[in-house]
């Protein structure tokens, strides 16, 4: 008999809302745990119409998982309210009532609180993410249930060791690195995460490679790629002849996703390349940031239907990042038919034929970078062929694909 398994996730993203729903559907969903969940038709969905409240259709989820779902919205909603009116304090990483991680650690209290009931009542093992299941695994263990851990981002120690360097090599930078700043007892917590885990997920092969430096044993590791968005219309290519690549950056903006290297490369190339940068500022003040953005055409933030559009207004994407468990824009800018150039430490590998749906550079590498800009500069119907193939390699994945292949691999 297939087993139950009660899931848990604070906000519920993209890939989250895929395997919840895979899981309801095969029959194996005990309980969904998360912050704020809206269905369509609800108060929260209908509150979600307004402008100023237009954060809550994020939170939407299938209505077959209605039945299923405990929510904990207090913690969430004060995060959301003090981060919208400035009281900075209040989220402060690990020390403010509503941070992530008091909203992560709050509801794994509350999971791990709900599984002796849970156990009683057929529940054979629960499902948690990075940073929020350490309380959940160490009740799950007495009960006798199974911990399937997923974790998005790669692994701490080989984040530091990959990214570290950086901060020799671009020091004007340095700033705009976070994680660094994590306490130990945070660190303890991960590792903790991973020590009680007795199944391991990740979407990339790059996130599992990371965990080759943790130090002690380690559950089976499987690699369960993300599905894309649901794939735009064929579009129409303008090659960029007699005029600028244009070209896009979406993400935070810290070295982690190597801007550093992209402007670099865009400056050896101007005037052919024409960069539009989306992203909010990442880490303190950065004043080498500030003078890059200066001058570029710089959008701080937009809602996620703005950006697919705008990612079909330009050429390609590129997505430098140094330090990625997957890289959602990746997948988003190639349903729409805009070929990406990433590298190696994010989810591209994955999902690109190198050369044929996409271009794949070395991490941390300008000349890499600024190479295939030029490329593109010399051969300009790549651009085309490239957004083709990458919209039937989206139209073959779909996010439905992920949820499947997660609940096949959970019924294993």
């Amino acid at each position: 008999m297939t087993g139950k398994l009660i899931f848990s996730h604070p906000t519920g993203n993209a890939n989250v809302r895929a395997a919840a729903a895979g899981l309801e559907q095969s029959g194996q969903l005990a309980a969904f745990h998360t912050a704020i969940a809206a269905f369509p038709g609800s108060l929260l969905d209908r509150l979600g119409a307004a402008g100023p409240l237009a954060e809550l259709r994020r939170r939407g989820f299938e209505a077959a998982l209605a039945p299923l779902t405990h929510t904990w919205p207090w913690r969430e909603a004060g995060r959301l309210l003090a981060s919208r009116t400035g009281l900075a304090s209040l989220t402060r990483p690990e020390v403010g009532p509503f941070s992530v991680d008091a909203v992560y650690q709050s509801l794994d209290r509350r999971v791990a609180g709900s599984l002796a009931n849970a156990a009683r009542q057929g529940a054979t093992g629960v499902y948690a993410y990075e940073d929020g299941a350490a309380g959940a695994f160490q009740a799950a263990k007495g009960l006798g249930l199974t911990c399937f851990y997923d974790l998005p981002i790669g692994y701490w120690r080989a984040a530091r060791r990959l990214l570290a360097p950086e901060r020799e090599r671009w020091p004007a930078w340095a700033p705009t690195l976070e994680g660094f700043g994590d306490s130990d007892a945070k660190l303890a917590r991960k590792d903790e995460e991973l020590r009680l885990a007795d199944r391991i997920f990740v979407a990339s092969k790059f996130t599992a490679n990371t965990l080759c430096d943790y130090s002690g044993p380690l559950a089976p590791i499987e690699v369960i790629p993300y599905g894309f968005p649901a794939v735009g219309e064929p579009r129409t290519y303008s090659a960029p002849t007699g005029r600028p690549l244009k070209l896009l950056f979406v993400g935070s903006l810290s070295q982690r996703k190597g801007v550093a290297n992209l402007f670099a490369a865009v400056a050896a190339l101007a005037p052919h390349v024409e960069l539009t940068v989306v992203g909010h500022k990442a880490g303190g003040p950065c004043p080498a940031l500030d003078a890059a953005l200066a001058l570029h055409h710089w959008i701080p933030s937009l809602p996620h239907a703005e950006v697919l559009r705008l990612m079909r207004a330009h050429d390609v994407l590129a997505f430098p990042s140094l330090f990625e468990g997957f890289g959602l824009v990746i997948s988003e800018a190639m349903s729409q038919g805009t070929p990406v150039i990433t590298t190696d430490r994010t989810a591209g590998p994955d999902l690109i034929e190198h050369g044929h749906s996409g271009w794949l550079v070395e991490a941390g590498s300008t000349d890499a970078l600024q190479a295939a800009l030029a490329n593109l500069l010399h051969q300009p119907a790549a651009v085309a062929q490239a957004g083709r193939a990458a919209q039937e390699a989206a139209r073959r994945r779909p996010w439905a694909a992920y949820g499947q292949e997660l609940a096949a691999a959970l019924a294993r």
